[in-house]
């Protein structure tokens, strides 16, 4: 098929690269503009710019799709399908029924649960013990279309947001490319009206640990939150991130220290940390950051 491809960050790179190996003619590849990014603050095309220039791809980047130039240009491809995984805009009616099949959504979640744009930390936070990947075909509404196809996969109790997003990258990858295959044959499944929930963007000031909630809430907030932002407690005025805890049936006061390396009790029982960052350091395992970090048993982390 022709396709035109938009995506933007590391998790639609995979699906780029399935259309490529599947002999599918990517003819242009849209996705946000290059932003300022490290030390140097210069401007960095995004994962998916990248990897379309390498692969020798038609990048284009529009700020939105008001301009009519933007949406002539669109439409002037007569693409078959355009594909769209964490593209970043919001498309306009014309642009979604530009292309002949119109437009394909990979969707990180079990539709219509996690509609918006943090369905993987959402559904980690809120204790899911299933996700998935819908293929839903876009209409105007916030992912409200119909769902083509639907691959379903555990959450297991060590998924953090950066393990499974990466195995939601590569089944959205495998998931479009059997969409494609069988396009014609799939019917459209309107979404159930009932268990629709939003996934809102993740604010920072989210991220602080409360230590009095149930050690199993606690473990899906800072699982949910990891790699990024990272959630983070006080300990001796330092700001540590947790990335990973397991749970531990031990009890104590919660937030303080009841065993080593790292044990934080919570509201009920407690967590055994396994990965964590400090203040101006990368991510260590429990072991390596504890070298050099005194914390005694009995310390309280806030």
């Amino acid at each position: 098929m022709r396709v035109i491809f938009m995506g933007t960050p590391d998790f639609s790179v995979s699906a780029l690269r399935a259309l490529l190996s599947a002999g599918h003619e990517v003819i242009a590849v849209y996705s946000q503009p290059p932003r300022p990014a490290g030390r140097g603050k210069k401007d960095r095309p995004s994962p998916v710019h990248q990897f379309a220039m390498e692969s020798g791809l038609e990048v284009r980047h529009p700020i939105n799709f008001k301009d009519q130039k933007d949406i002539d240009d669109f439409s002037a491809l007569e693409a078959d399908v355009a594909v769209v995984v964490a593209y970043g805009l919001l498309l306009p009616k014309t642009i979604l029924d530009a292309p002949k099949h119109g437009c394909l959504n990979i969707h990180a979640s079990l539709l219509p649960r996690w509609r918006g744009a943090a369905p993987i930390h959402r559904a980690i936070m809120a204790g899911d013990k299933e996700t998935g990947i819908g293929i839903m075909q876009m209409e105007a509404g916030l992912d409200t279309g119909p769902v083509l196809l639907e691959k379903r996969i555990p959450i297991e109790a060590a998924d953090t947001t950066g393990s499974l997003h990466n195995k939601l990258s590569i089944l959205g990858a495998k998931a479009i490319v059997e969409a494609l295959d069988n396009l014609t044959a799939l019917t459209p499944t309107p979404q159930s009206d009932e268990g629709v929930t939003y996934a809102n963007k993740i604010d920072k000031a989210e991220a602080h640990i409360n230590w009095d909630e149930k050690a199993e809430k606690v473990k899906n907030h800072i699982h949910g939150l990891s790699p990024f932002p990272g959630a983070w407690t006080l300990i001796n005025d330092e700001r540590l991130k947790v990335l990973a805890v397991k749970m531990d049936d031990r009890t104590g006061a919660a937030g303080t220290k009841i065993g080593d390396p790292l044990i934080i009790a919570c509201g009920d029982k407690s967590l055994s940390v396994i990965n964590a960052q400090r203040a101006g350091k990368g991510p260590m395992n429990i072991d390596d950051l504890m070298r050099g970090f005194d914390i005694k048993n009995g310390s309280v982390f806030t």
